[in-house]
């Protein structure tokens, strides 16, 4: 007989793996559109709540013989918000709140890496300027960050690496890609 530690775990294993597959799944649907794209944010709402509403299940394929019993209780789906007002994005985020429906957000944003080697070279500039520099550094790395946020307090983050021709793009993943914005979402789900 397990313990109950690792009961818990095995218990939180299969929604963590569910959020991760969202979170590839909001980067999937948001780099169809390409690059240099504005911050998108999405609702994550239980997937059979939108099944029992006829214009959403139309949406999800329910009108095409899909039963909504027969969707997994934990199934969630993204759904696109409207636009994030122009602005820095911690103060749009601030304005956020979510019904108690709402299960999670998820928010897919492009990003510049830098080096560390950078770092002094920015240290005693204003945000703007900063944001300036580094779109000009020539070991900028541009990326697409997605991170998904659940009202229990679990998260995945997922970034996409632009690459060349020659490279191609990558792929990394992990809970601390972006623990500041990881807190920002979550902030939006605070009762």
């Amino acid at each position: 007989m397990p313990d109950d530690q690792s009961s818990a775990g095995s218990a939180s294993e299969p929604e963590q793996l569910l959020l991760e597959a969202v979170a590839a799944e909001i980067e999937a649907y948001v780099g169809l559109a390409g690059w240099d794209l504005a911050p998108a944010l999405f609702a994550l709402v239980p997937t059979r709540m939108l099944a029992a509403d006829p214009a959403a299940a139309a949406a999800l394929g329910s009108a095409a013989g899909v039963d909504p019993s027969e969707i997994s209780p934990d199934a969630i789906t993204p759904v696109a918000q409207e636009e994030l007002p122009d602005g820095p994005l911690d103060e749009a985020l601030a304005q956020i709140g979510w019904p108690p429906e709402v299960l999670g957000c998820a928010l897919s944003q492009e990003i510049v890496l830098l080096p560390p080697s950078a770092e002094p070279d920015l240290d005693d500039l204003t945000a703007e300027s900063a944001a300036a520099t580094a779109l000009e550094h020539p070991d900028r790395r541009e990326a697409r960050l997605v991170v998904a946020v659940l009202r229990g307090g679990r998260s995945a983050s997922l970034l996409r690496l632009r690459g060349t021709a020659e490279t191609g793009d990558e792929l990394l993943t992990g809970p601390e890609l972006a623990p500041n914005l990881v807190a920002a979402l979550s902030a939006t789900l605070a009762d």
